[in-house]
């Protein structure tokens, strides 16, 4: 029985699924250089966003659980932990199923759930500064998360404005690993990270790019 719609897409040239075989020499050789100790707390936390323009939302809800700040709210039965439910403030969650969310309206969010949010914009940055953030969060055991806020059109990928966690930094290859929230779209995938500023620059709000979360 054949079923309209969509099932995943194929990444383009540009990136490197996590799950390949060059994917996984390139976590294992990130591992042994100390870029992947923010991988794990992600990981265990790791979600798909619940829809198509809740990848800011899903974003949040895996660097929140990650960061291991309690929501004060009763999730389900006696529970307290985050979903995207819960991540209402600043804007309705109506509006956000239907517009997405700005790079300014991540941080409200971010930040009305208790983060400490230190966001860095491109035209007040520079290549090296985004690489030293990169480094800072991938080496460290798991208190610091970065959210990139890109376009997918410069990756070679369908749609245009999305966020994603970054989970790790190989710093021979410089490549950073994107957990990204749309696992029915595309899966975790490696990119260079002088490309990954690059696109930071081309998403529609264009002087966003990257928002540093801490508990």
């Amino acid at each position: 029985m054949s079923a309209q719609g969509f099932y995943r897409r194929s990444l383009p040239d540009s990136a490197i699924a996590f799950s390949s075989v060059e994917g996984k020499q390139i976590f294992r050789e990130a591992l042994a250089l100390g870029g992947m100790e923010g991988y794990f707390a992600l990981a265990e936390q790791f979600h798909t966003q619940a829809e198509p323009a809740f990848c800011g939302l899903g974003s949040l809800v895996v660097v929140l659980n990650a960061l291991s700040i309690d929501p004060g709210r009763i999730w389900k039965g006696v529970w307290r932990w985050y979903g995207e439910e819960f991540l209402d403030c600043c804007l309705p969650l109506s509006v956000i199923k239907e517009n997405g969310i700005t790079f300014d309206e991540f941080v409200c969010i971010a930040r009305c759930n208790g983060a400490v949010v230190k966001p860095n914009r491109y035209h007040q940055s520079s290549l090296e500064n985004f690489r030293q953030a990169v480094e800072e969060a991938t080496t460290a055991p798991g208190d610091i998360h970065l959210v990139v806020s890109y376009s997918r059109k410069v990756l070679g990928q369908t749609g245009d404005g999305h966020f994603s966690p970054i989970g790790g930094y190989h710093p021979q290859r410089d490549l950073v690993l994107l957990l990204d929230v749309a696992r029915f779209k595309y899966p975790p995938h490696w990119v260079s990270l002088p490309g990954a500023s690059h696109f930071c620059n081309q998403y529609k709000y264009s002087d966003n790019c990257l928002a540093k979360l801490m508990a």
